[in-house]
């Protein structure tokens, strides 16, 4: 594909230089398998050229929120001045980014969400939803944008097993990511998988040989992602991103076998929150959306229970957890046309955070506006 996506060589020659000079570099990425594949694509490539990266980030979503946050950047500044790398995230923190600038980081996001009203104050932005970004295809995961700007980097030195390794992550984190399985998500899927069977990472070596290779591939590929996605993140740290970088065979069947057994309490439990919402949408079924909450409910499990939900009453759907003053959620929108993103910008006064894509996204309110909010949405999903 002749075009590029906007400052993809500009971004790639950034990171060389920082590499040339030793530069300090950080890397702050979401704590779902499309952030955590992104990063671990991303510094495999950078450490392929020599360089060295300096501390690698996780948020908490259930305790930091989504994307950078001001508390990361007071724990990091003292590793100012650097290369300050966000992935999966960043392209609506457009007021963190001037805190990470005046603390002496210079940034750069690597994002694929929608962009709201305005984006940050950094040249260095590659996300293909831009408003004057033309490159033709805009529907990969973020693990997709950051194989290319890996691509770009490397350029003829890329090896085929440097290549191949890094596919199977990113076909891992595009699934996962429900964006469309078209295109250039369908290339990066397939390349992928098929390098997946004979991989040399000791983490997907350890999935196959405990799950059995033939199983895998018998479409039960989701228990693989389920796992890597059951990890949270904590003190900034994640469990699947460490597993991913392991060199070490019997570490890795450890937190393999660690990450199955939490995915099999998660299922449980989001068996257990999916019934609860089913009882209580039974009295309002006329809604064009399905809108519940709970000081029980995990946030980490919101985005699975949403979707189940979406998909079984074919609604756009809104599961957050409720805390003493504020809830944050997920949605999901799985039908075509139903955009999440552009119904909550049409209550974005009152929202103190949203975004994502049109299909999963998510939000955080005053607990004062839950009621506003659910009529807001409920007019425009009538329409």
């Amino acid at each position: 594909m002749e075009n590029k996506i906007k400052n993809l060589e500009k971004v790639a020659e950034r990171i060389k230089k920082a590499v040339l000079n030793k530069e300090r570099i950080i890397l702050y990425g979401d704590s779902d398998l499309d952030g955590i594949s992104s990063v671990v694509i991303l510094e495999e490539t950078i450490k392929n050229l020599g360089g060295e990266i300096s501390a690698v980030f996780f948020p908490d979503r259930e305790v930091d929120g989504y994307g950078v946050n001001a508390k990361a950047l007071d724990i990091l500044k003292d590793k100012a001045p650097a290369l300050f790398i966000t992935l999966d995230l960043g392209i609506g923190n457009v007021k963190e980014v001037e805190i990470a600038k005046k603390l002496g980081f210079e940034v750069i996001i690597i994002d694929h969400h929608e962009t709201l009203n305005g984006i940050p104050d950094t040249p260095l932005i590659i996300d293909p939803k831009q408003k004057d970004d033309n490159y033709s295809f805009k529907g990969l995961a973020n693990v997709g944008v950051t194989f290319r700007l890996c691509e770009e980097i490397l350029g003829d030195k890329i090896s085929e097993n440097l290549r191949n390794s890094l596919l199977e992550l990113a076909a891992l984190g595009t699934i996962s990511d429900m964006v469309p399985q078209t295109d250039e998500n369908q290339k990066i899927i397939e390349e992928g998988l098929r390098s997946l069977k004979n991989t040399f990472r000791p983490a997907l070596r350890a999935f196959l040989d405990i799950l059995g290779e033939g199983y895998v591939f018998q479409g039960a590929l989701q228990k693989i992602i389920s796992a890597l996605n059951a990890a949270e993140s904590i003190n900034y740290k994640n469990d699947s991103y460490l597993l991913l970088t392991s060199p070490s065979i019997d570490k890795c069947r450890e937190i393999v076998q660690d990450l199955i057994d939490k995915t099999n309490y998660k299922q449980q439990k989001i068996k257990e929150i999916t019934q609860e919402v089913e009882r209580r949408i039974t009295q309002k079924s006329q809604s064009p959306i399905i809108f519940q909450g709970d000081q029980a409910w995990k946030l980490t499990l919101a985005g699975s229970v949403a979707s189940i939900i979406a998909q079984r009453y074919e609604k756009p759907t809104f599961i957050f957890k409720k805390g003493d003053t504020e809830s944050c959620g997920s949605v999901r929108s799985l039908k075509e046309g139903y955009n999440s993103v552009d119904a909550m910008k049409t209550c974005e006064d009152f929202l103190i955070t949203y975004g994502g894509h049109a299909k999963a996204s998510g939000f955080r309110l005053k607990n004062e506006n839950l009621e506003k909010f659910e009529k807001y949405l409920e007019e425009y999903f009538k329409k």
